[in-house]
């Protein structure tokens, strides 16, 4: 009976700290996105891919993972020079796209290179992670 009532007492409180976190979460603010990330559409994606080194962030507003990303894209876009870009691309807007590439989870990036696919990232990731990614490819 002691190992019912103390498994019980766990549950509740894992729960009640899971409900906790979720609540912080819905908190995260909208951040803006910094002048240099490239707002993708259905008309200029190819364009704005071509002949360059861009990492799209497929995402979404109502995605905390993404408005986790938000600030980081931010960071990686200023650290960025010469031919490389960061580009997003709101997935409820331009469904097209994110059904052309494939995108089951989000935040996924896709790091393109001459508006070919080079590598896929998928989940929340550190500046230092995506700086690295990109440099690969350069």
């Amino acid at each position: 009976m002691k190992i019912i009532i103390i498994i019980g007492s766990i549950l509740v409180i894992f729960g009640g700290l899971y409900l906790i976190a979720r609540a912080k979460m819905k908190n995260i603010p909208v951040v803006d996105n910094h002048e240099k990330i490239i707002v993708l559409t259905d008309k200029n994606f190819q364009h704005q891919t071509k002949n360059k080194v861009v990492l799209v962030d497929f995402w979404a507003e109502w995605c905390m993972p993404c408005r986790m990303m938000a600030p980081v894209l931010n960071d990686v876009a200023e650290d960025l020079n010469g031919n490389a870009y960061v580009g997003k691309v709101n997935i409820e807007q331009y469904q097209s796209l994110a059904q052309k590439y494939q995108i089951r989870n989000i935040p996924t990036m896709i790091l393109f290179k001459d508006g070919k696919e080079m590598s896929r990232i998928v989940g929340v990731k550190s500046k230092q992670y995506l700086l690295q990614e990109i440099a690969k490819v350069r």
